[in-house]
């Protein structure tokens, strides 16, 4: 069965776990994954040949979560890592599979207090993943049993041999029931680590995943560190700097298009959406809108952006960070096509850093690490943007009676004081000026006033009800508007002076869900 044709539901998943993998967005196996997991719930020995950042952990992660059994809380699986940082990150994604099957795990690794583990281990554990020495050090103290372990799990068995711990692995796979299913995760399999797998093995199925490389020098790649409630805000400015002209975003799961798309849209940008509930119909018409310059922002799932042909995109922007490098090489390759640069940027929490540098190790390059835009860069890339509208108007030649209206003006007032009223007339679209608002300090960053808003969680508010509900109703660009705070009663929006003024002018005619609000500035913070 070839990559394309297998899928988690065509693997017997139980619901628990593709409900979790659903979750966490994977939309469909990796090579790796689809190549391993079928063999391993057979109960197959194994080696897998995969890069790290192949998608190789769920690769094992799901058939653990898969066999245990649920009811007995001894250890029954062991993966042994190299170092602290993989126990953690190996522990934290089987955690994040067998959330809804209610699995046990726990990371043992030296640099953490023995007290801490030992209770974890007293409370019953199913899942074990440690570092060699402290695992040996466990079974010496005999506070770790592993006489029910029915799995094992060698990852990076190739860095724990160079690391010098060959002799340490030997002792563990000698301390475990003989009557188990071992499996052995390498991105090499040098002599060394093909003796111990004859020696420890049985018969096993050897799969070797060779990763893409990247070929798109064209592409500048550049992250931007985000916090998950910072992301639409920090989109929205980067958006704005960069000019966008052809953009596809990536989210990893249908509802997080859905949401973002709604979010861009609240905020004036043009976004449409596209992923697997989407039927052909309505596919083909999102992407003749796309490709004809009817939106400028495409916001896809993986799957759906797959065999989609688009020329002149010059934006990809990693919403969410992919599962797998081949996802990130898949995605980034939408743009720098045909001999055009583009720019691939990738908004990264700042949990998410390890699974960066390994897609970076796989990859072999760095990418660039920008500062976030504040709403005063993107107020000064504005003003950059109008000066050279104005400059390409003055090529293009003035027309005769504009000339003599200013001609006519300019005996009576300033060349320079009519060009600005001239402009903010442009700006505001012919409103009447209205006297500026004292708001005082109000805990805003600079340049930016932030408003209390006396509806909250419990009123069943999104971030985008709140853009959408400010825009429509004080006539400003949602694209304006900062971070959104909503707690349980209340709600907390940032937005630049002139924007805030008009929102508290315009009061009467605002409404969020159907809903009257009433706004103010907020106090300073503590």
């Amino acid at each position: 069965m070839t990559n394309t044709e297998t899928t988690f539901q065509s693997m017997g998943l139980s619901q628990p776990v593709l409900k979790a993998l659903t979750e966490m967005g994977f939309e469909e196996p990796s090579p790796i994954q689809a190549r391993t997991i079928p063999l391993i719930l057979e109960g197959r020995d194994l080696i897998g040949q995969a890069q790290t950042g192949t998608g190789k952990t769920a690769a094992f992660g799901v058939p653990i979560v898969e066999r245990l059994d649920h009811r007995s809380r001894r250890v029954q699986a062991l993966v042994l890592v190299p170092t602290r940082e993989l126990a953690i990150q190996v522990a934290e994604e089987i955690t994040r599979i067998g959330r809804f099957a209610g699995v046990k795990v726990v990371p043992i690794y030296g640099g953490q207090s023995y007290d801490r583990q030992i209770r974890a281990l007293e409370h019953g554990v199913q899942v074990v993943i440690g570092t060699p020495g402290r695992v040996i050090d466990h079974l010496k103290r005999g506070t770790l049993k592993l006489d029910g372990v029915k799995m094992v799990i060698l990852d990076e068995a190739d860095e724990m041999l160079d690391m010098g711990f060959i002799d340490d692995v030997e002792f563990i796979l000698q301390n475990v029931p003989e009557d188990r299913q071992t499996l052995l995760f390498s991105a090499t399999v040098p002599e060394p680590v093909a003796r111990l797998a004859r020696r420890y093995l049985k018969d096993p199925e050897h799969i070797a995943i060779n990763p893409e490389r990247l070929t798109v020098p064209l592409t500048e790649q550049v992250y931007y560190e985000v916090r998950e409630h910072e992301k639409l805000d920090a989109l929205s400015r980067i958006l704005d700097m960069e000019g966008a002209e052809r953009t596809i975003i990536f989210c990893r799961t249908k509802k997080r298009v859905d949401e973002l798309t709604e979010g861009l849209q609240a905020r004036g940008y043009s976004a449409e959406a596209i992923h697997g509930d989407l039927n052909q119909v309505q596919r083909n018409r999102v992407m003749k809108r796309f490709r004809e310059g009817g939106s400028e922002i495409l916001v896809a799932t993986d799957v759906a952006a797959r065999g989609l042909d688009i020329e002149n995109v010059t934006h990809v922007i990693n919403y969410d960070l992919p599962q797998d490098t081949e996802s990130y090489v898949h995605r980034i390759g939408r743009t720098g096509r045909a001999g055009r640069s583009g720019t691939a940027i990738t908004l990264v929490h700042p949990r998410e850093f390890r699974q960066l540098r390994q897609m970076e190790r796989v990859l072999r390059t760095r990418l660039t690490r920008r500062p976030l835009p504040t709403p005063a860069d993107v107020a000064e890339k504005q003003r950059e943007a109008l000066k050279a509208r104005l400059a390409e108007e003055v090529e293009r030649g003035v027309l005769p009676e504009y000339q003599e209206l200013i001609l006519s003006l300019a005996q009576s007032y300033d060349s320079v004081d009519i060009a600005a009223a001239a402009l903010r007339l442009l700006v505001d679209k012919g409103r009447e000026p209205q006297p500026a608002l004292d708001f005082g300090e109000t805990g805003a960053e600079p340049g930016m006033v932030r408003l209390f808003l006396n509806l909250g969680r419990a009123d069943r508010i999104s971030p985008a009800d709140v853009v959408r509900g400010l825009a429509e109703g004080a006539g400003i660009s949602g694209g304006v508007i900062g971070l959104i705070d909503i707690y349980d009663r209340f709600t907390f929006v940032e937005m630049p002076h002139e924007a805030a003024a008009k929102v508290l002018r315009n009061l009467p005619n605002i409404s969020i869900r159907g809903k009257a609000v009433n706004m103010e500035p907020a106090r300073p913070r503590a």
